[in-house]
Parts: structure tokens; C-alpha cells; sequence
């Protein structure tokens, strides 16, 4: 079916999806990611294959995944080299009628996390930027925690403004026009969304498409989100010396 977005610009329904999840020593949150990436993938009508990327993994990561779960090892721990790693693997010579999704092995996405993509995708979008909500604060002050959800909470323009490699969806042929994922530690995300809206991508600030991280504050990304929480919680013990 085609469907069409405001301005009359064409675009196919999406009738297959693959999920990308890079994997570094997540041994022990990993088991609940994939039970939560299964939830909404039953959700959904059409197949949805969950591709793992083991990068730079020394624990025991690998034996979490099922039967129903493809992996591919790199080497490197490197997210963004690992994110573009995982989409060559499953989604080479997608195009169109592909959407592409990723989140994080210490994140558990909501059931209608690939559902409220596709309706995204259907009311035209090339690309689905999600929220996320921290699962656990007891590693940070509540002084961190209300910062953190105060600034999260201030709107961004025309919408919430945050781009996660944990919550975020996006057309395939998209995806390769903008030349994919580079193979950057930290802001990956934020790299490959620039590019792809610099060159025309129509990009939804969604509120209802939902995954819960980790509140931990030693990350495996150098600047990525448990940085951004650390950080939260310097600030805060300089606030009260």
C-alpha cells in the first residue's frame, strides 16, 4: 500500500523491519532486552529479524541470544562501527519498503515500540526519533534525577528535541542515502540523523514511541548516555560544595 505524507511526497508502507542492537558485555541486562524487543515484535504484522552485534564483548553475551536471534562478532568496541556493521548484515539491498530500528542491550523497548513506528511511518516519516525513561536512579543523587527529567521535559523547537541510538527508527533507503552509520564511539546517532535530515529526510519528534534504559553511570560508549547522567551528578555535587 502507499500512502502518502502532508505535501504530497509518496512513500510505500514498510512490509519487513530489522532491529539492530550492538552488544558490549551485557551479559547480564541483555536477557531483558530481548524479551522486550520479541513483545513488540509480536506486536507487529510483518517479520521483524533482531540482528545482535557482539563488539569488543569478553563476558558471556553470546550465549543469551536464542535461535531466533542472528549474531555477527566484530573485535572493535565501537557502537556507531557496530550499528552499521549490524544493518550490512541484515538489511543489505533493502530499500524502500524496509524499516530500520536500533536501541541498546541495557534497553528494554515498550510493546508497541515498532507498532508506533510504523504508524509514524505510514503518516510519512523517514526517520522516528523516540524517548527514553531511566529504569533505575539509585546510582545518581536526586538532585542528578531532577535535572536530568526538568531538562528533558523543555521543549525543543517543534518537539522533544533528543536523538538515542536506544530509540530510534528509520527508512532503509534513507538510511543508505545518507551513507549509514559511521564508525564514531560516541554520537553516532546523532551523526547519521544531521545527515540524513540535511538531505531532505522528514524527521517525527515522537513522545509515544517509548524505551526504559539504564540509570548506570559507567557506560560503555565514552560520551553517551550513562556520561550524560555522570555528568548530571557532578554538577549537582558542585551545586551543594
Amino acid at each position: 500500500m502507499i500512502v502518502s505524507e502532508e505535501g504530497g511526497r509518496h512513500r510505500p508502507e514498510p512490509t519487513r523491519i530489522v532491529v539492530v542492537v550492538p552488544v558490549c558485555n551485557e551479559e547480564q541486562l541483555l536477557p531483558r532486552c530481548l524479551r522486550a524487543l520479541r513483545r513488540s515484535a509480536d506486536a507487529v504484522a510483518i517479520p521483524v529479524r533482531i540482528q545482535l552485534v557482539l563488539n569488543g564483548c569478553t563476558d558471556g553475551s553470546a550465549r543469551v541470544a536464542g535461535p531466533d536471534i542472528e549474531v555477527v562478532t566484530l573485535d572493535e568496541p565501537n557502537v556507531g562501527m557496530a550499528r552499521g556493521l549490524g544493518f550490512a548484515a541484515a538489511g543489505a539491498g533493502c530499500g524502500r519498503e524496509t524499516w530500520f530500528a536500533t536501541t541498546d542491550a541495557d534497553s528494554a523497548v515498550d510493546q508497541w515500540w515498532l507498532r508506533r513506528q510504523l504508524r509514524h511511518a505510514r503518516r510519512g516519516a523517514d526517520i522516528v526519533a523516540g524517548v527514553v525513561r531511566v529504569d533505575d536512579w539509585s546510582a545518581s543523587t536526586p538532585v542528578a534525577r531532577a535535572r536530568y527529567e526538568q531538562r528533558y521535559r523543555r521543549p525543543q523547537g517543534d518537539g522533544h528535541g533528543h536523538v538515542h541510538g536506544a530509540n530510534l527508527g528509520f527508512r532503509a533507503d534513507t538510511y543508505w542515502d545518507a551513507g549509514g552509520f559511521d564508525a564514531l564511539a560516541t554520537g553516532e546517532d546523532v551523526d547519521l540523523v544531521e545527515r540524513a535530515t540535511a538531505r531532505g529526510a522528514h524527521l517525527v519528534w515522537a513522545e509515544d514511541v517509548v524505551v526504559t534504559t539504564s540509570g548506570r553511570t559507567e557506560g560503555r560508549a565514552p560520551d553517551g548516555f550513562a556520561a550524560h547522567v555522570r555528568a548530571l551528578d557532578q554538577v549537582s555535587e558542585a551545586d551543594s560544595a
